[in-house]
């Protein structure tokens, strides 16, 4: 069964080594210009979800008090 077990993984290993052989990986260019989309996008999203959590909280207050 060890046997068995080790061809599995020899076998495994192979197709993940062939799968990455498919992989187109992008350049330096394009993978900072797609890096600095996601930060950007990631920052306005926080900024926004921010905005909105406020303005809930002082309308939750508001109709509290």
């Amino acid at each position: 069964m060890a046997e068995n077990t080790k061809t599995q993984k020899k076998s495994w290993f192979k197709g993940l080594q062939a799968e990455f052989k498919k992989v187109i990986w992008p350049d330096k260019k394009t993978l900072a210009r797609q890096t600095t989309a996601v930060v950007a996008v990631s920052v306005v999203l926080g900024a926004l979800i921010a905005v909105v959590d406020v303005i809930l909280r002082y309308g939750i207050d508001f109709l509290v008090k």
